[in-house]
């Protein structure tokens, strides 16, 4: 019998004014902008639909205007987990994404970064614990760009480089034992 969650709507905070810019922004905590706060209402709209038990969120304030509008449309509590928090970028944070990787080759090379095996150890253990406490679901979980990306290719490899737009949304199904990504990416629009 299962005991946990067998569906997940992962879900990515809605645009922010430094995602605009194309700046890191890990564990800062910029608000929504404009577009970010028409973006999180139609994603409300669409994953209230799947009629989710209970929706988890980063504590960075993106993820949690989008996780208390996506709660509200759907009528159940919102739960805040740092688990789900973003990748930390160190002193790299706020830089302009494309002036680092000018200046180190990428993101992951740049020092201070969080490193990206940790972050994916990180994403999969917060994915599965967080599954396990909030069962049966659905459940949404409320994250961000670096951690969703992360998590979904230790589900499926393939998924290695897979954008994952403002507000987008990915669905994951426990399925004979095994997660599976049926759906990522996917925007309300």
């Amino acid at each position: 019998m299962t005991t946990g969650a067998t569906r997940v709507y992962l879900a990515r905070h809605g645009r922010t004014a430094l995602n605009a810019e194309g700046r890191l922004r890990g564990l800062s905590d910029p608000p929504l902008d404009e577009v970010g706060i028409a973006e999180v209402a139609r994603l409300a709209e669409v994953l209230a639909g799947k009629r989710p038990t209970v929706v988890v969120s980063s504590p960075l304030q993106r993820a949690v205007a989008t996780a208390e509008a996506i709660g509200r449309a759907a009528g159940v509590p919102v739960t805040i987990d740092a688990r789900l928090n973003d990748r930390d970028y160190g002193p790299m944070t706020g830089l302009r994404r494309d002036a680092v990787e000018c200046q180190y080759g990428s993101v992951d090379s740049a020092p201070g970064v969080e490193p990206l095996t940790a972050l994916a150890d990180r994403a999969r253990r917060a994915f599965f614990e967080l599954v396990a406490e909030h069962g049966p679901g659905p459940v949404v979980m409320v994250s961000h760009d670096a951690f969703n990306r992360a998590l979904l290719s230790q589900l499926d490899p393939t998924l290695d480089h897979v954008p994952q737009r403002t507000a987008c949304w990915n669905q994951l199904s426990l399925v004979g034992g095994r997660w599976r990504v049926d759906a990522y990416d996917c925007t309300p629009d």
